[in-house]
């Protein structure tokens, strides 16, 4: 069942990428999802966005440990094969890239997982922060060709204030 995001946030979806419905998807609590349109060998590349509010002594650190754990849940061989901190004091970002093996429709591939976590403050109570999780899941070979759009997306994406683009 699709989730909600702890805060409302705007987007704009990179050219040609669709929206898709999150019931779809393996994972539970993804608020929403988008599908670029030229799969590669079967697999779609998507674009997922889910989110939490964090207890306060969380660090975006733990929070992509945490990713890494559940996705060996149902993966094979999940390697970090980047991770830094990005962003500044007021607005801390993390960015991590995972390699993973998993069997999908009974074929195995080999898939890349970028992954942005953006600590957003609320914009009625600066106290109160959520964490944004934005990834892009690839298949190896597909990956660098759809990197572009997915930074291109993680540009737009801020609080909702209500007051429109």
């Amino acid at each position: 069942m699709p989730t909600t995001l702890p805060m409302p946030i705007e987007f704009r979806l990179p050219e040609g990428w669709r929206p898709a419905r999150p019931q779809g998807f393996e994972t539970e609590n993804v608020a929403f999802a988008a599908l670029h349109p030229q799969p590669d060998t079967g697999f779609a590349a998507n674009i997922t966005i889910d989110g939490e509010i964090p207890p306060d002594a969380d660090t975006l650190g733990n929070l992509a440990n945490e990713s890494v754990d559940r996705l060996r849940q149902v993966a094979d061989s999940v390697v970090v094969a980047h991770r830094r901190e990005v962003g500044s004091a007021d607005a801390p970002a993390l960015t991590q890239r995972l390699t993973f093996s998993t069997v999908i429709d009974g074929v195995r591939r080999d898939l890349v997982q970028s992954q942005v976590y953006l600590s957003l403050s609320d914009i009625e109570d600066s106290h109160k922060r959520a964490v944004i999780r934005l990834s892009l899941t690839a298949t190896a070979a597909q990956h660098d060709a759809v990197l572009g759009d997915f930074q291109d997306f993680v540009r737009t994406v801020r609080p909702d204030t209500g007051e429109g683009v």
